[in-house]
C-alpha cells in the first residue's frame, strides 16, 4: 500500500510513521514538518553493516553519506550503529564533531575544498581526505607540512561508467566536475606525483558513478575498472593501494512501480567481482568502503504539509496548495523527482483523484508533483509526502524568506525534536 515499510494506518484512519500518528505530529509540531523514523534508519544501517561483514569480513566498512541528511542527531544514530561518515563540507565535518562522531571514521569529500576546509580536516584528524584534483593535492601537501601531520588521502577517480541516471546526478563519466579521468592518463600522473609526496600518504582510490541507480551492472563494471587501475599502479609503480571506496547511489523505492534490488544483492554481486578480479590480477584485496546515503535516510522520512487552497481548472488539472514547497522540497524543480503522497487524515480512503500538489513559493515550477494519485483533499487536511528523508532537509533554503521546518525523530510511537523550526528572528539573524 505504501512505498516505505514504516508507514501504516491506525484505528482513526490516520497515517502513522514508526507507530506515531502523523496527524497528531502535525498538530504538536506544526507544518511543514520533516519526520524521521529512528528505527528504520537503524534497520537500514544494520542491513548494510551485516551484508558488508558477510561478503568482505573485516575488510570493509559502510560510510553514511551525510549530504543526504545531516544533523547532529543523525550523526549520533549512524555513529552508534558503527558506521563511518562521508562529509562534503566544513559544515558537515563540524556537525559530526559536535555530535561526538569518531573522526577517524570520516572521509572528507568535495570537488573544490577551500584551504580552511582542508586545514580543519587535517587538524581534527579525519580518517582520509578524498582528493579531487591536482591543485588540491598541492595545497594539501603544503597544509599538512605546516601542521606537521601526514594525512591519508584517496584520489577520486572517474571510471568512465554510464550509470543510466539523470544528467545532474551522473558523476562517473569523463565529462564531470568530479575527480581524475582515467582515459586521459590524468589519474595515473596524479598517482605518480602523490607517491612522491612527503606530507600526505596515498591510501586509496574512490569512485562514485551516480545516484538513484537501479542496475547492478554499472557497479560491477566500476569495480573492475578500479581494480585494474590498482593493478597497474602496483605493477608499474610498485605501490600498493590499501583502500577502495566504491561509492553509493543505490536506488530506492519512491513509487510503487519502482523495484530496486535489495542492498544485499548488490553487495554479494559486487563482492564476487572484487574477489574474482583481485585473484585474476594477482593483487591483494583492498579494504572496501561503500557510502550509502539516500538508501539509509530516504525511506525513513516523510514531510507533512497542511492543505490551503484547492483550485480546480476544468479539463486541465486540480491544484492542491500546501504550506511548503520548493524551499523545503527542492527535488521536483531540480530533477522532476516523483513521490507518493497521502492525505494523512484520510489514509484509509482510496486515492480517487489525480492532482498537482503546489507549493507556496513565488515560482510557477514550485510543485511537489504532478498527476499524483491522492485522496480527496480540502483545506485543513494534512498531506504526507513519502520517502523524503534524503535531500529535502539537507537541500532546503530560505527562498522567499520562508522559515526552514523542524525535524522530528520518532521511535516506537514517541517523538522528539532533532532540529528546531526556524523563527522569524532566525531569518534576519545575520542581517546588519
Amino acid at each position: 500500500m505504501f512505498v516505505s515499510e514504516n508507514l501504516s494506518v491506525n484505528e482513526k484512519g490516520n497515517l502513522t510513521i514508526g507507530g506515531a500518528d502523523t496527524v497528531e505530529l502535525a498538530k504538536e509540531y506544526g507544518t511543514p514538518l520533516y519526520v524521521m523514523d529512528e528505527q528504520l534508519v537503524r534497520k537500514n544501517c544494520r542491513r548494510f553493516n551485516e551484508s558488508i561483514r558477510k561478503f568482505y569480513g573485516d575488510k570493509g566498512r559502510v560510510h553514511y553519506a551525510s549530504k543526504a541528511m545531516s544533523c547532529m542527531e543523525m550523526c549520533r544514530i549512524v555513529g552508534s550503529e558503527g558506521l563511518g561518515l562521508d562529509a562534503v563540507s566544513i559544515g558537515e565535518l563540524y556537525t559530526a564533531v559536535k555530535a561526538g562522531f569518531d573522526v577517524s571514521k570520516i572521509g572528507f569529500h568535495g570537488n573544490n575544498k577551500t584551504d580552511e576546509e582542508l586545514a580543519y580536516a587535517v587538524s581534527i584528524g579525519v580518517g582520509h581526505i578524498i582528493v579531487d584534483n591536482i591543485s588540491e593535492l598541492h595545497r594539501l601537501e603544503r597544509i599538512a607540512k605546516e601542521q606537521g601531520k601526514r594525512p591519508h588521502i584517496m584520489f577520486r577517480i572517474k571510471p568512465g561508467i554510464d550509470a543510466h541516471t539523470h544528467d545532474f546526478v551522473k558523476t562517473g563519466q569523463i565529462d564531470s566536475k568530479f575527480g581524475f579521468a582515467l582515459e586521459t592518463g590524468e589519474a595515473y600522473e596524479a598517482v605518480k606525483e602523490a607517491v612522491s609526496c612527503e606530507n600526505v600518504e596515498l591510501y586509496g582510490l574512490h569512485c562514485h558513478i551516480g545516484s538513484q541507480i537501479f542496475d547492478i551492472d554499472p557497479f560491477e563494471e566500476a569495480a573492475k575498472v578500479m581494480l585494474e587501475f590498482i593493478a597497474k599502479i602496483k605493477n608499474e609503480l610498485d605501490y600498493e593501494i590499501q583502500g577502495l571506496n566504491l561509492g553509493g547511489g543505490f536506488g530506492i523505492k519512491y513509487l510503487n512501480s519502482h523495484d530496486p534490488q535489495p542492498f544485499e544483492v548488490f553487495m554479494e554481486r559486487v563482492s564476487e567481482v572484487v574477489k574474482a578480479e583481485c585473484e585474476k590480477l594477482n593483487i591483494s584485496r583492498p579494504f572496501i568502503y561503500i557510502e550509502p546515503g539516500r538508501s539509509i535516510a530516504a525511506p525513513a522520512g516523510i514531510t507533512l504539509y497542511t492543505v490551503g487552497a484547492r483550485k480546480e481548472i476544468p479539463n486541465i488539472r486540480t491544484y492542491i496548495s500546501v504550506d511548503g514547497g520548493m524551499a523545503d522540497s527542492p527535488r521536483y524543480i531540480l530533477y522532476k523527482s516523483e513521490y507518493e503522497a497521502v492525505v494523512a487524515n484520510k489514509a484509509n480512503e482510496e486515492r480517487t483523484e489525480k492532482v498537482t500538489i503546489a507549493g507556496k513559493c513565488c515560482e510557477s515550477g514550485d510543485l511537489i508533483g504532478e498527476n499524483m494519485p491522492l485522496q480527496h483533499a480540502e483545506s485543513g487536511d494534512i498531506i504526507a509526502v513519502c520517502a523524503t528523508g534524503a535531500y529535502n532537509y539537507s537541500m532546503s533554503s530560505n527562498y522567499n524568506r520562508l522559515q526552514k521546518p523542524a525535524v522530528v525523530f520518532v521511535n516506537d510511537g514517541e517523538s522528539r525534536i532533532a532540529v528546531k523550526r526556524e523563527t522569524l528572528d532566525d531569518i534576519i539573524r545575520n542581517d546588519v
